[in-house]
């Protein structure tokens, strides 16, 4: 490829948009160009790197027996109510009507497509197990795109299902796609991926695990022992804290706190540590309008994915400007109404001497007893590990790390099967609901992180399984007639031999030159310039500035692919 002809613009200024290194450095180096929000174009030296991780993904895929099929991007309204999340999905999917006025949908997930495109084909358990997937373009529209191609509304996702007889034979495949994973995101050149337990959201099923590039930037926080192996995504990993008891309880008193309503506020009032007192957190069902109320610790933080799971239901914050029973920021709870749903904290199970609103307004309660005052009250998880607590699993501390979700796998169950009505018979020749597997990647977003994890002041550094061109050909002084010569003899010889090469044929500064070729990332820069010739050599340096050699031109393509050769797992 001649670079004169490449269609993308290279810049020194960064984006005013860009939160994130990558965003910043694909859009100056004329990779990626936004079209409306979360709506990207992808040049061609973008296009070149989603399509090497596609073949790599496929690869693994067909390793695993993967068949590759394709789903259309414009579904029924029909086939999402047969599963229940035509109304149980909020905003993110769109839904419009077509000319005849059927209702449709755009593919945000293609769970209910897989079902149906094997329901009535399959139809014995001779023909499992056996897994599909596909690389398609999909549209959530998300509300809160950020980060370039990292969190985007329309994107390319490789998803893949897989369906089984048996819980053991899902769990044994589900492993064999656990491995496969972990052997594309290394070999897309991720270096630091973790995996993690997760929340299956939206997906339904039981057990979920995301696989997590560690990064600053990253907008997941992970909970990593400092000890064991214990890895959870913050939604839903679980601590251990000491107990919350005094060795004696004060009696109830009820205290005036005026317009005091905060904890911190309620806390410097009344003389008593955030810890010793109860915070109430009110949500409303998106659908119904119940009102629920979470009581907490007050040094602590509601978990909303934990407490969503419980009550089943989509769950949005409270107004509560028009309650009559509720009275925002003296929420406690001793003597609540009934007409509330209400969840306990863990961190509140056996403590005392608690401090928590008198459910009327400028009043709080002193001297709460969960044990003696709230007899018979269900505790559940509902809050976030914070930073030191204690591992469920060994003890240790633990820490908290932001992460950039590349990868997702979910065991299903029957979710889908049984809702969609999917059955095949058995060995006793009895119909039966399959069990099914998710996993998936996002294609751009894989490309992002790797540019977010592999870059340094001057650009982008690709690895070389991934990189848009394996060499940038850089001739200096191009009006040397020796030079053009043998800088495109070079080129010619390099393609030839399978090397993908970025020719910079503009007649410009070598400053310039060796500017952008950093900027692109491109893993190997060959210099040809009448100094090197004069030793009938080209300069041969990689991106990463950890090798420079001077190399004879008869010996540059057999090193060059020597290298390729070496640089790719």
């Amino acid at each position: 490829m001649l670079l004169s002809k490449l269609v993308g613009e290279r810049t020194k200024e960064n984006p005013s948009d860009a939160t994130i290194r990558s965003h910043a450095l694909l859009v100056r180096a004329g990779f990626i160009k936004l079209v409306a929000n979360g709506i990207w174009a992808l040049a061609m030296p973008a296009r070149r790197i989603c399509k090497k991780i596609e073949n790599i993904i496929r690869e693994e895929m067909d390793a695993v027996e993967g068949q590759e099929v394709s789903f259309p991007v414009v579904m029924p309204r029909e086939l999402w109510e047969e599963s229940g999340r035509y109304s149980s999905i909020g905003d993110e999917m769109v839904r419009f009507k077509d000319r005849n006025q059927k209702d449709l949908v755009l593919g945000m997930t293609h769970e209910e497509a897989a079902v149906y495109l094997c329901r009535n084909w399959v139809s014995s358990y001779q023909q499992l197990p056996f897994m599909i997937y596909q690389l398609q373009t999909k549209f959530r529209d998300e509300a809160r795109s950020r980060g370039g191609l990292i969190r985007v509304r329309e994107f390319v996702m490789k998803d893949a299902y897989s369906f089984h007889m048996s819980q053991e034979g899902l769990e044994e495949y589900y492993q064999r796609m656990y491995d496969a994973y972990s052997r594309i995101f290394k070999r897309i050149g991720m270096k630091k991926v973790a995996v993690v337990k997760s929340d299956s959201g939206m997906m339904g099923g039981n057990i979920a695990h995301e696989y997590m590039l560690l990064t600053p930037s990253g907008e997941d926080t992970i909970v990593l022992c400092s000890s064991c192996d214990y890895k959870a995504n913050i939604e839903i990993a679980a601590s251990v804290r000491e107990p919350n008891r005094d060795d004696i309880s004060s009696e109830l008193e009820e205290v005036f706190t005026a317009d005091k309503i905060q904890i911190d506020e309620v806390s410097e009032l009344l003389k008593v540590p955030a810890h010793k007192t109860i915070k109430a957190v009110t949500y409303e069902n998106r659908y119904s309008g119940e009102i629920i109320v979470a009581f907490i610790r007050g040094d602590l933080e509601i978990n909303e994915a934990k407490l969503k799971k419980l009550v089943g239901k989509d769950i949005v914050p409270a107004s509560l400007q028009d309650s009559q029973d509720v009275f925002a920021g003296n929420i406690g709870p001793i003597g609540l109404t009934d007409k509330v749903k209400v969840f306990f904290d863990t961190s509140l199970k056996e403590a005392n001497n608690m401090v928590g609103g008198a459910n009327k307004p400028e009043y709080h309660i002193t001297g709460i007893d969960v044990s003696r005052d709230l007899k018979g009250v269900r505790f559940d998880d509902i809050s976030k590990v914070r930073e030191n607590e204690k591992c469920p699993v060994c003890g240790h501390e633990l820490n908290l790390e932001n992460g950039i979700e590349v990868g997702n796998i979910f065991q299903l169950g029957d979710k889908y099967t049984k809702g969609m009505n999917m059955t095949v018979l058995n060995r006793e020749g009895k119909a039966q609901h399959p069990i099914m597997g998710c996993y998936g990647i996002g294609i751009g977003r894989a490309l992002s992180s790797v540019a977010e994890e592999s870059n340094d002041e001057y650009g982008l550094i690709w690895p070389m399984s991934i990189a848009p061109w394996h060499v940038y050909l850089c001739p200096l002084r191009l009006d040397d007639p020796l030079v053009k010569e043998n800088a495109y003899k070079l080129y010619r010889e390099l393609e030839e031999q399978g090397v993908e090469v970025l020719f910079d044929d503009r007649d410009t500064s070598a400053g310039v030159k060796f500017s952008d070729c950093d900027l692109m990332g491109i893993p190997l820069r060959v210099v040809i310039s009448p100094r090197s010739l004069k030793n009938n050599q080209a300069e041969v340096q990689s991106r990463t500035k950890d090798f420079n050699k001077n190399i004879n031109l008869s010996d540059v393509t057999s090193e060059i692919k020597k290298i390729i050769s070496n640089s790719i797992l």
